[in-house]
């Protein structure tokens, strides 16, 4: 054969050796982060957690045959909602449609369960070939880039409401990220699956996610695509990462300080992103990017300490009100159906905000992922009760619900792939660690 046919062939293994290159590049950057001040100390924000002690990870190298129980629940979420013939999983139970975010976290409980030994090896390599295909098959926005939203039965363009569109929604620069973080790492697990991942990235104008260093997303208006930055402090970083591993330039997303302020909640520095967001609301902060960082790539130094941080903020507030705390954003039974429940948000502690910016504080939930994320990350005695309290919310035949609400206590009994995601990834973590780290 000639080089150039040779080297076609080796260009899944070639991309899988870039990403690990990559990775490592990241975390030393990262590192060096932490090390250099862009502006004089005194009005240096991250100084604020000079006096901060990062919790130690808490990977604990073995599963009890309580939490394999805990993990086949969840699984039975994505055995209930997993479309036969598209292999794509629904974003909420009984509702055929996803986002580029909720495929990802599909991948991610994919990933998770055949380390738990809850699927084999081959079935779980027979799910992601399946999403891999579909994806591929998926008309794009603009034939660029995956549009917000699709119908998992049909593959077709659809808006929130799960209704065709042929216009298309735009995209999301952070789902884009989050589908292109869970696609690494089923190179990284499954290098037989590299050549078909680069495959489907060839067909995705991925140059139009990153530019100068930022984030792009487009939304279509009355018929007119806008393009803008997107991504807040926490998301964006996790999101600059995912693309960084493909060797993007997102370093301007990656780094904080240009956007960061702190705000003291309980008496913890929080970091909260000095923008508005497209609502022209003020940004919020929450669990859920760094429960992904922390249980996908590994935390780096400066996520570390930002993880920690808004996890100790929420166990003072338990401390302070008796009131169980671990918020995160998620589905809830009346409308507008999702909210974001924050530390810091809207510019107050412990807001409860929808997508445009109205006060949901009613909703506040317990959050299930937010449990077992931050008890797999830091496993704290606080940590502990958190999912102690989750665990009598279990529905065997459903899987895990996003939670229990704080006003009143009744169950939030949404049912969705992220929640369910995020328990799995946090049991494999318990056992192996990150996602990104190779199995013993």
């Amino acid at each position: 054969m000639d080089f150039k046919t040779n080297l076609a062939r080796a260009r899944g293994h070639i991309i899988f050796v870039l990403a690990l290159i990559c990775g490592f590049a990241l975390v030393v950057y990262l590192d060096g982060l932490e090390k250099v001040s862009l502006m004089p100390r005194e009005e240096d924000p991250m100084s604020r957690f000079d006096e901060m002690v990062p919790l130690p990870l808490a990977i604990t190298g073995s599963v009890t045959p309580e939490y394999l129980d805990y993990a086949r629940t969840a699984w039975r979420y994505f055995e209930n909602n997993t479309d036969p013939v598209t292999g794509l999983a629904g974003s909420a139970d009984k509702y055929p449609s996803t986002t580029m975010w909720e495929t990802g976290s599909y991948l991610i409980a994919t990933v998770s369960a055949e380390r738990l030994a809850i699927v084999s090896r081959d079935e779980a390599a027979q799910r992601i070939a399946k999403v891999i295909e579909s994806l591929g098959q998926m008309v794009l926005f603009e034939d660029s880039l995956p549009n917000k939203a699709y119908d998992t039965r049909s593959l077709q363009m659809v808006d929130y409401g799960n209704n065709p569109t042929t216009i298309g929604l735009g995209w999301s620069a952070l789902d884009v990220a989050r589908v292109v973080a869970a696609l690494v790492i089923v190179q990284h697990n499954y290098p037989e699956q590299a050549t078909a991942v680069e495959d489907l990235f060839d067909l995705w104008d991925l140059d139009r996610v990153v530019r100068e260093g930022e984030l792009i997303g487009t939304n279509v208006s009355d018929g007119v695509v806008r393009e803008n930055q997107e991504g807040r402090v926490g998301y964006e970083q996790y999101a600059a990462k995912a693309m960084m591993l493909l060797g993007y330039d997102a370093s301007m997303a990656l780094e904080v300080r240009s956007n960061l302020m702190v705000k003291d909640v309980e008496g913890v520095p929080i970091p909260v992103d000095t923008r508005l967001n497209r609502n022209k609301v003020p940004a919020l902060t929450t669990s859920e990017p760094y429960l992904f960082d922390g249980l996908e790539f590994g935390f780096d130094t400066r996520s570390r300490l930002f993880g920690t941080a808004v996890y100790r903020a929420q166990e003072l507030r338990y401390r302070k009100t008796g009131i169980l705390t671990a918020v995160s954003e998620g589905h809830i039974t009346v409308e507008p159906y999702f909210a974001y429940a924050s530390v810091w948000g809207g510019g107050q502690p412990w807001a409860v905000l929808t997508f445009q910016g109205d006060r949901a504080d009613s909703r506040r939930t317990l959050s299930t992922k937010a449990a077992f994320g931050w008890d797999a990350l830091f496993a704290t005695d606080y940590t502990s009760e958190l999912v102690d309290a989750i665990v009598p919310m279990e529905n065997k035949e459903r899987g895990w619900p996003e939670g229990i609400y704080e006003n009143g206590g009744e169950v939030n009994d949404s049912y969705t792939a992220n929640t369910n995601a995020v328990v799995l990834a946090s049991i494999a973590f318990r056992a192996d660690g990150p996602l990104m780290r190779d199995e013993k």
